[in-house]
């Protein structure tokens, strides 16, 4: 997938100035977040549920090796294959390599952002092998020709009428208007890519190291037709996503939907066991899982971000994240946005091309508060801005010789009281007949960017020190 993390600003802006969009942001809040405020209060125990999950995931994480060597062992004791890529181009050749060597030409898939993550999609088409993706929401995108706005609703940013439109230039049929009739066109549409499909994609929710068996979360049914009609089932996993055991699993899920949509339970849990066995009735042919490392590793090693592998894709930090719900999924410019995709794409996808990302924070904390597995992101964010500002690698630094020199000079000025107060007395002298004259609310550079939504406050004739002494009487 081609990376924009560096257009954020831009983009942001674009979609600060969308009433529309703004309005359709509106949902994150009133939907997901809301609801999912209410399923959490409404689970006994939910605190003590998340503590177990983040000791189960930094347990694992710790010992990743171990337990993906596991991992292996299980599916292929059940007749799967397993296939490491070190990165996304390697997982994307091997699926495309596959397909064309079975003879392939449509491919079915369930949602999955490992998927949207190594550009596959694209891949395929180059190769011409149809792509189709099942899942409503990423069906509506594809048609759109564009990427996820969120990793539970990715066609949330779509109205109505515009998704409406898109269904009915695909089935050259009339546009229709209510939700229902919408529904039963794709439903038509995707009912033919799964009768001629021969290969199936999907994502993996977790892996299940103890028996070698995937697990898929859907509300849609589709990732099981994905995993059962084709005779080529591909999975593709972060390596984050094993879990050790089946009592895990069933720990992961519990918070995993409540965080995500609020329900209880999703309408599909899926646990697939490898390929077609003796005596069932339906299933693959082939099972592959390609587990994926793309720079994980890079988190893995950096003890300051390596909470940031305990993500379960939930979604929740991005629906609590103010700034989420102003900008938008489009604005961060990859696969991941919101609070957790601060982090991880600019590690992911290079540190210089996303700099702005981990700024793209008020550091509230909301996130923290609402993430299933207690990841602490503004922490992590906080380690991303300095290692942009003075880390070890002098190619990755974002700051520049102004930035740098300026703020050298404020620490100098504030490491003194009679430096800081002299300091107040000069920014004043020189701003006070500027703001006389309103020329305040229009400083240049470097100060414009402050300027250009609000004053610049002229410091007062007197410091708060001063005064205090002058009611104490001198004291």
């Amino acid at each position: 997938m081609e990376v924009k993390t560096r257009a954020f600003k831009g983009k942001a802006n674009e979609t600060l100035a969308d009433p529309v969009l703004q309005k359709s942001l509106e949902n994150v809040y009133s939907g997901f977040h809301l609801r999912r405020i209410q399923a959490g209060g409404a689970t006994p125990g939910w605190d003590e549920q998340r503590d177990r999950a983040r000791a189960i995931k930094a347990h694992t994480i710790a010992n990743l090796d171990y337990y993906l060597d596991m991992l292996v062992r299980n599916v292929e004791a059940k007749g799967g294959k397993v296939h490491f890529a070190d990165d996304g181009k390697e997982a994307a050749r091997f699926v495309v390599d596959l397909a064309r060597s079975r003879g392939v030409k449509t491919v079915i898939k369930s949602k999955s952002m490992v998927s949207e993550e190594i550009g596959l999609n694209d891949l395929l088409e180059a190769e011409s092998i149809e792509p189709v993706e099942t899942d409503l929401g990423e069906y509506i995108i594809q048609l759109a020709r564009e990427t996820p706005y969120h990793i539970i609703a990715p066609a949330i940013h779509k109205t109505p009428e515009q998704v409406a439109e898109l269904l009915a230039a695909k089935s050259g049929g009339p546009k229709k208007t209510t939700a229902k009739e919408m529904t039963a066109v794709a439903r038509t549409l995707l009912r033919d890519a799964f009768q001629r499909a021969d290969m199936g994609v999907t994502g993996v929710n977790f892996a299940v190291a103890e028996t070698g068996s995937i697990t898929l979360v859907t509300n849609e049914g589709n990732g099981r037709m994905c995993t059962s009609a084709p005779r080529i089932h591909v999975a593709l996993m972060g390596m984050e996503k094993v879990v050790p055991s089946m009592a895990d699993l069933s720990a992961f899920l519990r918070i995993l939907i409540r965080s995500a949509t609020g329900q209880r339970i999703s309408a599909y849990v899926s646990v697939v066991n490898g390929p077609r066995a003796a005596g069932d009735e339906d299933g693959p042919e082939e099972f592959h899982l390609v587990i994926v490392d793309n720079n994980r590793s890079r988190l893995l090693k950096d003890a300051a971000l390596r909470e940031s592998l305990y993500c379960i894709r939930c979604g929740a930090c991005m629906n609590a994240c103010p700034v989420y719900r102003k900008v938008g999924g489009h604005s961060y410019g990859w696969v991941y946005p919101g609070p957790i995709g601060a982090v991880v794409s600019p590690v992911m996808s290079g540190l210089k091309e996303g700099k702005a990302l981990p700024f793209a924070s008020s550091l509230c904390g909301a996130c923290r508060e609402v993430c299933p597995v207690r990841i602490d992101i503004p922490s992590m964010l906080l380690h991303l801005r300095s290692e942009l500002a003075e880390g070890a690698d002098r190619s990755q630094r974002s700051a520049g010789v102004v930035d740098r020199a300026s703020f050298r000079l404020w620490r100098f000025g504030m490491s003194g009281r009679g430096r800081f107060d002299l300091g107040a007395r000069l920014v004043r002298f020189v701003l006070w007949p500027l703001s006389r004259r309103g020329w305040t609310g229009w400083l240049p550079f470097p100060l414009g960017g402050w300027t250009s939504t609000r004053r610049f406050k002229v410091p007062a004739g007197r410091s708060f020190v001063a005064r205090w002494r002058n009611r104490q009487g001198g004291a």
